[in-house]
């Protein structure tokens, strides 16, 4: 079913600014609406709904990033009919209302707009590259759903080298299953390192992480190029630029060793196939 899945996605990408309904994408399918929202969500992780309203974020934040378009004109060009509507909806998404992300007046990753109740554990592993690629900056963080949006419960920028894993750990995560996801930047090999740069993801393609209060969860990250059916990536990033060197680190010491009740306990590898 992926040329399926695929063919509904890039009608997405095209039409987003339509007044889609998930019968019109499904015939785009052809495959019948229940059907299709049965095998689209085992593609992608999410519904076709969930997924058109991420794609239109998407594009919204490229406009905002890339025209002098008014924050009116970019509602109406993705679809919204409200400006209230599409401003809320951004803002939940992004963690930052429309006009702020234009200006990047915001410092790191925007706070959750609640504490979760519970307790916090810790997630620590290994990230890796695939081959062909020079260092890297990672951006990984703990999340609710399997979207990179608002809101991030925990969150790191590691830098890994090319050609060698580095060591990551994610502290305070909240404890229940929380989905690990990372974007990267990659630099390329040789003199046009700088112009070759490449976007990297992983997703949790098994389901969440379980995370246990005062536990030391281990995860290994294997990036990959992303493919048609990655949910776009909606939250307020820092800057991911590669870095020319990266220090190289002895070995993945416990983020606590002095917390008797942690342990090491595996999780699914983050990749997707």
């Amino acid at each position: 079913m992926d040329n399926a899945v695929q063919r509904a996605i890039q009608y997405m990408r095209e039409r987003y600014g339509e007044p889609l309904t998930i019968a019109r994408i499904a015939d785009q399918a052809l495959l019948s609406r229940f059907y299709f929202t049965r095998v689209f969500k085992e593609e992608t992780g999410t519904s076709p709904g969930k997924f058109l309203a991420a794609v239109r974020i998407h594009e919204a934040r490229r406009l905002l990033e890339d025209t002098s378009m008014s924050v009116t004109d970019v509602s109406i060009a993705v679809g919204y009919n409200s400006l209230g509507s599409f401003t809320n909806a951004f803002t939940a998404a992004v963690g930052v209302p429309p006009g702020r992300l234009r200006r990047r007046l915001w410092d790191g990753v925007p706070a959750p707009d609640s504490t979760p109740s519970g307790g916090y554990g810790t997630v620590a592993g290994t990230i890796s590259l695939p081959p062909g690629h020079g260092n890297a900056r990672v951006f990984l963080g703990a999340f609710d759903t399997p979207v990179v949006q608002h809101p991030c419960h925990a969150w790191a920028v590691v830098d890994v080298p090319g050609g060698r894993p580095s060591c990551y750990s994610l502290q305070n995560v909240p404890e229940g299953g929380q989905y690990l996801l990372a974007v990267a930047v990659a630099a390329g090999i040789g003199p046009e390192e700088r112009t070759r740069r490449t976007t990297l993801v992983a997703a949790h393609t098994a389901g969440r992480v379980p995370v246990s209060a005062q536990t030391v969860t281990s995860a290994a990250v294997r990036l990959r190029r992303p493919v048609a059916t990655d949910l776009p990536v909606l939250l307020a990033l820092p800057e991911l630029v590669p870095p020319r060197t990266v220090m190289a680190h002895p070995g993945c010491a416990s983020v606590d060793p002095g917390a008797a009740v942690a342990r090491l306990r595996p999780a699914p590898v983050l990749s997707r196939t």
